[in-house]
């Protein structure tokens, strides 16, 4: 993952004074995962509602 400096410490900015280091990574993460949510989204790779409903109807069917 590789993150601009403006954006770090545009992340910083938002965060309290005081701040567990877990949070200061799970809030990276989330961003990173965001960001590739999006990327999949500009791509296409997406489902239709219809397409995840036939899908997790599956696990429950046996």
């Amino acid at each position: 993952m590789r993150i601009e400096k403006q954006e770090l410490l545009k992340l910083m900015e938002d965060l309290p004074d005081q701040v567990e280091v877990d949070e200061v990574f799970y809030r990276l993460y989330l961003r990173e995962k965001l960001n590739a949510a999006e990327e999949d989204v500009r791509a296409g790779r997406v489902l239709s509602h219809e397409e995840v409903v036939a899908e997790t109807a599956k696990w429950f069917i046996d």
